[in-house]
């Protein structure tokens, strides 16, 4: 059995790179229609953008980090970091190849054509010039920089430029390209497009009228987006870390992307005006920014080249319910997005802002939407005199400013508004409403694996449900409790709530497993989720593995688990599904000797899941209920269309559709199976 540690858990992030390739091979999967594969293209871009802001920025920073620290907590960034630029480098070099020898052709088979400004012909070239005097002029900010006296350049984060060579060696050109104010297509007359980057490609020597202009290569920066160490590193330790990046200056470089066209004498000057080294270069094609191909031009509006539209699936109760209080009373009620829609949760909250009899509302935001239907109901339901708390996340990565902003708009209505607290995060999506029912209280709650967003639950799969069962909603008020500080511990029986019972619940059910393999019974884990990573769960898995326990993962994103290895983990086989939408829930299947034990909620087997984020995972007493998630369950393990295999060498080969066998595509099967069971 393999014995250290690097031998029994990977790294995360070499191979949360395994996973963005298997997004980098959906835009090669002819399966998607042609501008879907565009858009995996602009995934993996900007996944990569965020992977550089926060995980890159993260293992440089840790250098910084006193040595004794870094050796106490077993973190080798150099190593790390020069494999990551590696993996990259042969993904980009992938991702060209896709983007010109695929995409590129089939756009002009279907009549769409994008060009670049040295084939725009004379018309375009005056159309192009006529744009940039009328659009784009006013927004350019040209600069000439003297390198024989200037020492320092500053470059905004995911800001497209371009470098600009002249004759004279000691001058250097900096052009923004204002792809904000502008958009990054524009398209001529006969479906033809081309880049806002080529319009200012083609006037570039009107910007220095002074200068002979000799090379034009488009480089981006990317920073760091802040540490969030909390996230990996808990207690003291966090505290040393903290104190040991004093030094550290926001928003340090943590990569800059250049066309690879550009000579090394160049290179080496933007090295030294931004002060990077050579770890921070980054070779890439003639254009940068790919994550804008989310908003590329359709000048034909054939909708073969686009996915068909799934109508919503009407819930059979939902749909025609008048009162929605009387059927949660009756029966729980289960939703899954994006097959079915939010509007169900939204109309919940309307029909809660309405209700005389309602006394209280509780909510936790994780990512709060722009105004929506769930908001106005909420604002709604404070004006109508009903008490509102709002616990709003206000570290949520990317969305801190607008949801301290959506707080402070409920506080000023008169909402209860509780913000997060230093050292943790609450990461549950959990609703529940008290109503006077008679002369009692009666609590209805609602528990998803996605955000309170109407937005990204079409695009994103989650699973959710209303009950009003005892059970789970004398517990969930606990939990609303501790956010409220009313409680320190919730005191829970049933609800895994981290950080207070996750961990050692799961351990629980682990270990049962591990006692029917070893009495010779049946004993199986299914488990899917986004990400597994904590390394006391990992041996526990393989601790069962070796006890005969029969493992299947479902992990869409990154495991630091390496499965099927003889000795250490034979028994554990790993599939992830990257397909038409973003997996996201998480579902917990034990066989517990026969009776089957079900559990979902908003944690994954990741350490800041199970011991630093206020989570919620609850059981499935519904039969019905526990049924369907099974069968969803079932579909996927059975996809043999879009899974690919996580196995020791990260090959991420697809699953092969045995001979005879049906294909079976998850997302489309569970949307008729869903479907059928609502009818």
């Amino acid at each position: 059995m393999p014995a250290s540690t690097e031998s029994r858990i990977r790294h995360r992030d070499l191979n949360w790179l395994s996973f963005n390739e298997r997004v980098l091979q959906e835009s090669e999967d002819k399966i998607n229609p042609l501008y879907e594969r565009l858009k995996f293209l602009a995934i993996f871009s900007s996944n990569l953008d965020e992977y550089f802001r926060v995980r890159v920025s993260q293992l440089r920073q840790i250098k910084k980090v006193e040595k004794s620290i870094r050796k106490k907590l077993a973190l080798r960034p150099n190593k790390f970091t020069k494999q990551i630029l590696e993996d990259v480098k042969l993904q980009q070099h992938k991702f060209g190849e896709i983007f010109h020898d695929q995409i590129i052709p089939e756009l002009a088979e279907n009549g769409i054509f994008l060009i670049e400004a040295k084939d725009f012909n004379t018309q375009q070239t005056k159309t192009a010039k006529e744009y940039y005097k009328n659009k784009v002029a006013e927004f350019l900010k040209p600069e000439i920089i003297d390198l024989s006296s200037k020492s320092d350049l500053f470059l905004t984060n995911n800001v497209l430029y371009f470098a600009v060579t002249f004759a004279d060696e000691n001058k250097l050109g900096v052009v923004n390209i204002p792809t904000e104010d502008c958009g990054r297509f524009f398209e001529f007359n006969n479906n033809t497009i081309t880049f806002l980057d080529d319009i200012i490609r083609k006037i570039i020597p009107v910007l220095f009228p002074k200068e002979s202009v000799e090379g034009i290569f488009e480089i981006k920066m990317s920073r760091d987006a802040e540490l969030y160490i909390e996230d990996e590193f808990d207690g003291v330790l966090a505290e040393k870390i903290y104190e040991s990046l004093a030094q550290r200056t926001d928003g340090q470089a943590t990569r800059l992307l250049y066309d690879a066209e550009m000579p090394e004498e160049i290179q080496k000057k933007l090295r030294k005006l931004l002060n990077l080294g050579k770890i921070d270069m980054m070779p890439g094609g003639q254009y940068h920014n790919f994550s804008d191909f989310f908003s590329f031009p359709d000048p034909t509006t054939n909708p073969d080249l686009h996915y068909k539209a799934l109508a919503p699936i009407k819930h059979k109760v939902l749909a025609n319910a008048e009162n929605y209080f009387d059927v949660i009373k009756e029966k729980d009620q289960s939703l899954h997005f994006p097959f079915m829609s939010f509007n169900y949760v939204e109309r919940f909250l309307e029909q809660a802002a309405s209700d005389p009899d309602v006394e209280s509302i509780k909510i936790s935001l994780y990512r709060v939407a722009d105004e929506s239907k769930l908001t106005s109901s909420l604002l709604k339901a404070i004006e109508k005199g009903i008490k509102v708390t709002i616990f709003v996340e206000a570290k949520a990565r990317f969305d801190e400013a607008n949801n301290i902003d959506w707080g402070r708009k409920f506080e000023e209505k008169g909402a209860n508004v509780i913000y997060s607290y230093p050292k943790i995060k609450v990461h549950s999506k959990i609703m529940l409403i008290k109503r006077l029912e008679g002369s009692k209280s009666k609590r209805y709650a609602y528990i998803g694996t996605g955000n309170f967003n109407s937005q990204t639950s079409k695009i994103y799969c989650d699973h959710a449900f209303f009950t009003a069962d005892k059970r789970v909603t004398k517990e969930l008020d606990r939990v609303f409790k501790v956010l409220e500080g009313k409680l320190i511990v919730p005191r829970e029986k049933h609800l895994f709530i981290s950080p207070f019972s996750t961990r050692r619940n799961f351990t629980k059910l682990v270990n049962n497993e591990i006692e029917f393999a070893q009495a010779g019974k049946k004993a199986s884990i299914v488990a899917k989720m986004n990400s597994l990573e904590d390394e006391e769960m990992i041996e526990l898995l393989y601790k069962a593995s070796n006890a005969g326990v029969n493992i299947r993962l479902l992990i869409r994103g990154f495991t630091s688990l390496i499965p099927g290895v003889k000795g250490l983990s034979e028994n554990i086989y790993i599939t992830s599904i990257i397909d038409r939408f973003l997996e996201h829930g998480r579902i917990y299947l034990f066989e517990n000797g026969g009776e089957e034990q079900i559990f979902f909620g908003s944690a994954d087997w990741m350490s800041r899941n199970l011991d630093r984020r206020i989570e919620v995972i609850t059981p499935v007493f519904d039969k019905d209920i526990a049924q369907e998630f099974k069968d969803i369950l079932q579909i996927q393990l059975n996809d043999n269309v879009k899974a690919r295999i996580q196995d020791e060498e990260e090959s991420n080969r697809y699953v092969e559709k045995k001979k005879g066998e049906k294909a079976i595509r998850s997302q489309y099967e569970i949307y008729e199976y869903l479907k059928e069971k609502h009818k």
